[in-house]
């Protein structure tokens, strides 16, 4: 029976990363695959799903020519030396390893993970047989890399869900009601996703267009030290009442907060794909966003991309969006019928069609 198990540095189900690897789990074992996931880590609960990466080696015979294994690199990790030291045949899925420039001088030790992650990145590409990308941006860098053999097959995220926390999506409204525009923005706090663009930014909409308006930003922490020197220029923007810094949410927690949103803001500098992105575009929020890295692809003429992203541009650019109704409108509707080309079934079916290509030898 043909194998092919992945390997992760950290499984966290919930993430990008990690839901890509449960999906993709389901479709090699749909396929009469046999497929496990290993990592180094697996917090909120992965390790129901996931095993201890140093167990492979009693868990399968080595070297059968029916076993692969897949990696799955977005950052540095002892895990990619494990997996290039082993006899079977790699595979790489590319999800992109954020520049260690834009980390290093607030997390140090991240940005040495980040610049092993790319040593590994060059170590891995000519060495597998096949290099999957999740963006026709990944597969650039792959194919710089030394990759052979590459595909696109974009993450797999299921868009859909139940319906929004009401506790949440309560609070929400009730300050909705008293007027202003709601911005949102989804992701981890680190310097790369730039948040601290997006306050200032607010900032000056606020007092150039919507003094009453209100911003969230969701999404864990991913550095502590950039988090602190957020919150304290919240603080000095005198906007503490005016920003909320959500944290990470659960599902429905985030689906009432995309319910109530009037406008997606991404001023991130690096993007492998973006999934909230798509997601926002999914809820029907209009997305305005720096076009930087795989953004302007992941977008697709589905939103508003900006050359330039002093606060002035930004502001203008969301006031244009959410002050013209019609403008809102059109670009929900863009946004949906761009997150449907993303739709679970049909990256599913990308992806299927991919490993079907080489399982069956072609």
């Amino acid at each position: 029976m043909a194998a092919v198990h992945q390997f992760l540095p950290t499984f966290a189900p919930r993430d990008a990363v990690g839901t890509h690897a449960r999906h993709a789990q389901a479709i090699l074992r749909d396929m009469g695959v046999a497929s496990e996931i290993y990592a180094a880590g697996a917090p909120g609960g992965g390790w129901r799903q996931a095993r201890p990466y140093r167990s492979y080696r009693w868990a399968r015979r080595a070297g059968g020519r029916d076993t692969r294994l897949l990696y799955q690199l977005s950052t540095g990790s002892a895990v990619a030396e494990f997996v290039a030291a082993r006899p079977e045949r790699k595979i790489l899925n590319y999800h992109n390893v954020t520049t260690a420039s834009l980390f290093t001088p607030w997390e140090p030790h991240v940005g040495a993970e980040l610049a092993k992650g790319r040593r590994q990145l060059a170590q891995l590409a000519p060495a597998c047989e096949l290099a999957i990308a999740v963006s026709a941006y990944n597969e650039a860098e792959l194919r710089a890399a030394g990759a052979g053999r590459t595909a696109v097959a974009p993450v797999l995220v299921d868009l859909g869900g139940g319906p929004p926390d009401p506790l949440v999506a309560a609070r929400l409204e009730a300050a909705k009601a008293a007027g202003g525009v709601d911005w949102l923005f989804v992701g981890r706090v680190a310097p790369h996703k730039c948040q601290h663009d997006v306050v200032r930014a607010f900032a000056a909409y606020r007092r150039l267009y919507d003094p009453a308006a209100r911003l969230h930003l969701v999404g864990g922490v991913g550095s502590h030290a950039y988090a602190q020197a957020l919150a304290r220029f919240v603080g000095g923007l005198g906007l503490a009442g005016a920003v909320e810094l959500a944290g990470s949410v659960s599902q429905p927690a985030l689906r009432a907060h995309f319910a109530a949103a009037d406008v997606f803001v991404c001023l991130s500098e690096h993007e492998g794909f973006c999934v909230p992105v798509i997601e926002a575009m999914g809820a029907g929020v209009p997305v305005v966003a720096f076009a930087a890295a795989a953004v302007p692809e992941t977008v697709r003429g589905a939103g508003v991309l900006l050359g330039a992203k002093d606060a002035a541009t930004v502001a203008a650019a969301v006031d244009a969006v959410v002050g013209d109704p019609g403008r809102q409108a059109a670009l929900a509707a863009a946004g949906r019928a761009r997150a449907g080309e993303f739709d679970l079934a049909r990256s599913a079916a990308r992806f299927r069609a991919v490993m079907s290509e080489l399982l069956d030898g072609r």
